[in-house]
């Protein structure tokens, strides 16, 4: 946003302050904004360089024989003025290296203009020599100064945390440059991408992209975020999951294919959900479900190693060993064991509301196309058993009725091979034996579309093209979804997706 000078006087004394040294470097002919900056050297490169000097314990007085010289750039941290000199720290990429400024150094004028118009946030070039203080501080001399980048908004000079949670989220800019442990973070959640990538290439598999952008809602049961497409006249759904796309990819003849990209579903916030989030779904031909869980049981030991150096995590007040075998229950047995029912108590659904009102969580409505029983079993598994999994724990042999796209188990039809895996009572991933009898899914498709029409927006419409790829045959198959985002707030020991989204979806202000 431009500001007039005539509108300076009704800004922050701060502000009003800096904008008017930006005028100062303009009539000294200096360009606040600067030009690029070639033949910098990152202040990584530069510490890593300098570190045979350097070392901790070695005497301050260890320097090289002949002068080191270096180009660095970054933003003001830290600065300290001394009346003819000053010291700053500049901070490039997560790294800091203090620079020193002598008046006597510069070319005449120079320390002046630069020392009357810096601020704590300005970009700043320096091209010096390498020399450490008297209390063995590695320092860059400054023998050329260049302005870069003029801040006219100062930085906060406190950053209390948690007091302004909101604004690092919504200033998610602000954070990364104050709060380093923050920038970590993300810098961590690349890698665990990286290594996700490399584990899942090294084991043949082909990473594809297919559309964000559906004619039909499918792939999970969720409300979708609608949009329309001018051109061709229709409405079109962001997907709530890339499922139905990457098994037409597998009934094409890839057998081992994932995807790691975006997924939206209008959905409310929680530590644990924010409407956009990343997934990375695979599916692998002629595999079963086991070979799934063995391959996530390697997978996670293997990224926490190498981001963490160890296997286990300090989540909330739990320390967690992801390293396995991990624990396996069923779903319907764990219900039996925590509420002490029957083989028949888990279908008598005076029987369930009776444990929901003993545990006091609240009666799910009855929903069309959809047996009530299931709904009511879900309800008490999701607020009793699930919060339980700390340790990483395998929930196998999901019913039927909340699992539509899952086949279903040859002991019992009303059973699918489905699994979750749970750790620090959160679903890290889901998967399961792919349904691929093409009468069965449109059997229930056609369930869901009566629960759709009773009013359940989460109950998608039936997927007919993805009929017709079934029907030229998809073959046995096992396909898992790991959820991205909580992974990584796993692996990072933080307890709030919105530690692990450089920009969380947040409410409008005001």
């Amino acid at each position: 946003m431009n500001t007039t000078n005539q509108d300076h006087a009704e800004l922050p004394e701060q502000e009003r302050v800096r904008r008017e040294k930006r005028q100062i470097l303009l009539s000294n002919g200096i360009d606040p904004y600067g030009m690029a900056f070639p033949d910098r050297e990152s202040i990584r490169d530069l510490k890593r360089k300098l570190l045979p000097w350097t070392k901790e314990g070695q005497d301050k007085d260890h320097l090289p024989e002949s002068p080191i010289k270096s180009r660095i750039a970054g933003r003001v941290v830290l600065l300290r003025r001394f009346g003819k000199a000053f010291f700053a720290t500049l901070q490039d990429n997560g790294d800091r290296f203090q620079i020193y400024v002598k008046k006597d150094r510069l070319p005449e004028g120079v320390f002046d203009i630069f020392n009357d118009t810096l601020d704590m946030g300005d970009h700043l070039g320096i091209e010096g020599t390498f020399f450490k203080t008297k209390t063995g501080e590695p320092t860059l001399e400054a023998s050329s100064l260049w302005f870069l980048g003029k801040s006219v908004h100062p930085l906060p000079e406190k950053w209390h945390g948690l007091s302004d949670i909101e604004t690092r989220y919504r200033q998610r800019y602000i954070d990364l440059i104050v709060n380093l442990p923050a920038r970590q973070v993300f810098e961590d959640r690349s890698r665990i991408l990286s290594l996700i990538r490399r584990f899942m290439d090294d084991r043949g598999f082909l990473e594809v992209e297919t559309p964000m952008m559906h004619p039909s809602p499918g792939g999970a049961l969720a409300r979708p975020f609608v949009t329309h497409h001018n051109s061709l006249g229709t409405d079109l759904y962001l997907r709530i999951a890339p499922e139905l796309y990457l098994k037409r990819l597998v009934v094409g003849g890839f057998t081992k294919v994932y995807e790691i990209n975006r997924n939206f579903r209008n959905e409310g916030f929680s530590p644990r959900h924010n409407p956009e989030f990343t997934m990375m779904e695979f599916y692998m031909a002629y595999h079963s479900p086991e070979e799934l869980m063995a391959l996530t049981e390697a997978l996670i030991p293997e990224l926490c190693q190498k981001i963490r150096q160890k296997t286990t995590v300090q989540f909330g007040e739990h320390e967690i060993e992801l390293m396995g075998p991990y624990r396996r229950i069923s779903y319907l047995g764990s219900l039996k064991d925590h509420f002490a029912l029957s083989e028949q108590d888990l279908f008598d659904e005076t029987k369930l509301i009776e444990c929901l009102k003993g545990a006091k969580i609240p009666i799910p409505p009855k929903r069309a196309g959809k047996p009530y029983f299931a709904d009511l079993q879900n309800a008490l598994f999701e607020e009793t058993i699930e919060k339980g999994l700390i340790q990483p724990t395998f929930v196998t042999g999901y019913p039927k009725a909340i699992s539509p796209l899952a086949r279903s188990s040859k002991d019992n039809p009303e059973i699918t091979d489905r699994f979750e895996l749970f750790i620090g009572g959160i679903e890290i991933a889901n998967g399961f034996m792919e349904l691929n009898d093409p009468d069965d899914q449109l059997a229930r498709f056609e369930a869901q579309m009566e629960s759709r029409q009773a009013g359940d927006l989460e109950a998608p419409p039936p997927d007919l093209d993805y009929i017709r790829a079934l029907e030229i045959g998809l073959p046995p198959t096992a396909g898992e979804g790991i959820g991205i985002d909580r992974l990584v707030m796993l692996l990072t020991e933080q307890t709030s997706i919105r530690d692990v989204l450089l920009f969380p979806q947040m409410k409008p202000e005001g």
